[in-house]
């Protein structure tokens, strides 16, 4: 059963943008705290922003005024919307829901940033 459905992503130019998003089922998304990793070929998984259902938000030093991420409550949706896009950028783009250890992964969508 797949409970985290990303979308939004494809191939922008440098300097452009685009707008990620991750729906879940409400149960997921008013207790879990919900995050956007990336990895890029060859290298590991890491965050790149966060958001707690208190609406507490993180980013990587490398996505920091450049990325916002925010909460949908209508929608039951989480999303990573992603500015001055740099060709570093470019990576699968993975949603992720985590509660006290009990995580769930979404199936990743590709961002390519050409320079």
């Amino acid at each position: 059963q797949v409970q985290l459905v990303e979308s939004g992503g494809g191939l922008v130019q440098a300097g452009g943008s685009l707008r990620l998003s991750c729906a879940t089922s409400r149960d997921i998304f008013i207790v879990y705290n919900m995050g956007w990793y990336r990895q890029a070929p060859g290298r590991q998984r890491d965050l790149v922003a966060l958001v707690t259902p208190g609406d507490y938000t993180d980013y990587a030093d490398s996505v920091k005024g450049r990325f916002t991420i925010s909460r949908d409550i209508a929608k039951n949706t989480v999303n990573l919307q992603m500015d001055s896009l740099k060709p570093d950028d470019t990576a699968v783009y993975f949603c992720r829901a985590d509660y006290w250890g009990h995580v769930k992964w979404g199936q990743g969508t590709r961002v390519t940033v050409s320079s």
